[in-house]
């Protein structure tokens, strides 16, 4: 047994005796929540989770319907009512958080409406309806001031996943020395990022501005020009000397379905509609601000100390006969010699005590907080219960972090591994199978006090695994869906169950 579990040993967990007034269902998660409860003590070399906030939000799930968050806040404030209606990923993309965009909407401190990007038009829509019979008079604006970080040299950019893979997904390394940057596992890495310069100098020549320094700079480093808002389609839209074009531009305003071009970045607008040429301060004006992009750090510095890792897939696309680089990703896999950077705490923590069970559900790039976990536990020579259920396209060529996963099963520091490839087999795996099909331990692990993290895509993939741990509390458990719901809000509230998603 390492040092740290032989000086903080596991205290004894009272359970439930089976005599006990209750139903099987109230005993076991009786039995979880004293598991959670007993397991809690504060141990070195490992954080504990903050507690959760004094207000209860119970629309604050990703995993959640917009629907069925609105029904949630029914009845609630404006400013609820609208946080109800973002995406509850508190991802940053805006400029604030879920509560406090929704807050600056409701004060006029903000008045576009279209600044959740995960939300996308959905969000946009219920927040114009929201807002719709609401007087608010315009207050003074706070300005987002974006952290400006260190600038970080970058070491590597390596390829993770194979030559014949659908995806480009990028180990990147960066050299935090002479820099004042610290993290712990499970926190992000805040990346301040530049567009890209030929779609830059794309947009100063439709503007006629290639002369214009000041303007190029903008337009690199200071406005985000992949994602007008809503506020220069109306902009642009006063400004059309073609009345037909004025018409389009106030379409896509209003987010009319069929309305073109779609999803359009700077460029597109400005080759759509050549006659809406507003003053070029007025249009930059418009523009978002480009924000830092936030990565879930995949290293542990005590395993990589003066450095940070990250694990990237390369967003890439072609619309309307252009190619389209994801703004952050391709700056870091192919532009960048360094960057500046800064770590942004999390609430996705390791349990205190190491002789807790962790369960960790990380498909694709979805792995980079559990890597960080394993390095961080590997260092401290903890060989406990943990369980990694990965899972990707092409066990071939998807695989990332194959070798060090294969140590980590070989010396201890990982107990079990659940693989989904949902393109290697007639039928499509993904891991809430992996889940289902091992429901009975995984429901014994979570009685033992287990902590139960989830990173990757929150539009499907933690839907997905939520619907099926409340499938495991109700096959396993004997609950009914209300029960396995109750259930899983008590684990969050425990610090039990943490989602980073995205």
């Amino acid at each position: 047994m390492n040092a740290i579990a032989q000086n903080f040993g596991p205290a004894p967990v009272p359970l439930i005796p089976e005599s006990a007034p209750f139903t099987p269902e109230q005993r076991a998660w009786l039995n979880g929540f004293l598991a959670g409860l007993y397991g809690g003590a504060e141990q070195p070399g490992l954080s504990s989770a903050p507690p959760p906030p004094a207000e209860d939000f119970p629309w604050h799930d990703p995993a959640l319907e917009l629907d069925e968050r609105l029904a949630l806040a029914e009845g609630r404030s404006l400013p609820r009512r609208l946080m109800a209606a973002m995406a509850q990923l508190d991802c940053g993309q805006c400029g604030y958080l879920c509560q406090t965009y929704a807050e600056a909407l409701a004060d006029g401190r903000e008045t576009s409406t279209a600044l959740c990007q995960p939300g996308g038009k959905v969000t946009r829509d219920a927040v114009k309806r929201l807002m719709a019979d609401v007087e608010v008079a315009p207050a003074a604006a706070s300005p987002i001031v974006a952290p400006r970080g260190e600038v970080a040299r970058l070491l590597a950019s390596e390829r993770l996943t194979g030559a014949a893979s659908g995806k480009d997904v990028r180990r990147i390394v960066l050299d935090l020395g002479g820099t004042s940057v610290t993290y712990e596992p499970g926190d992000s890495l805040g990346v301040v990022v530049r567009n890209d310069p030929a779609l830059v100098e794309a947009c100063l020549t439709r503007l006629g501005a290639t002369q214009d320094e000041a303007l190029r700079e903008a337009l690199s480093a200071e406005r985000d020009i992949a994602r007008p808002l809503d506020r220069t389609l109306d902009l642009l839209a006063g400004a059309a000397r073609d009345p037909r074009e004025g018409a389009a531009l106030r379409r896509l305003a209003d987010g009319e379905d069929g309305a073109e071009p779609a999803d359009a970045d700077l460029l597109d607008l400005l080759e759509a509609f050549p006659s809406a040429r507003p003053p070029l301060g007025d249009l930059v004006a418009s523009l978002p601000t480009l924000k830092p992009r936030l990565y879930s750090i995949a290293s542990s510095p005590r395993a990589t100390p003066g450095r940070v890792e990250l694990c990237v897939g390369v967003v890439r696309d072609s619309r309307r006969g252009r190619v389209r680089d994801g703004i952050a990703s391709c700056h870091l896999a192919f532009r960048a010699d360094s960057v500046p950077v800064y770590a942004q705490a999390s609430h996705f923590r390791l349990p205190a005590r190491a002789e807790t069970p962790v369960i960790m559900v990380g498909p694709g790039t979805g792995i980079a907080p559990f890597r960080a976990f394993l390095q961080e536990r590997a260092a401290l020579g903890l060989k406990g219960r943990t369980w990694l259920f990965f899972g990707d396209r092409h066990a071939a060529t998807d695989f990332l972090f194959a070798e060090e996963i294969a140590a980590w099963r070989k010396d201890g520091t990982l107990q079990r591994l659940s693989l989904a490839w949902s393109r290697d087999g007639r039928a499509k795996d993904y891991v809430q199978h992996r889940m289902l099909e091992d429901a009975a331990d995984l429901w014994r692990w979570l009685q033992d006090g287990a902590h139960f993290y989830v990173c990757g895509d929150a539009s499907r993939m933690a839907k997905d695994v939520d619907a099926a741990l409340r499938e495991v509390a109700m096959r396993e458990g004997g609950m009914n869906a209300d029960q396995a719901r109750d259930w899983i809000v008590a684990l969050a509230r425990q610090g039990r169950y943490q989602r980073d998603v995205y």
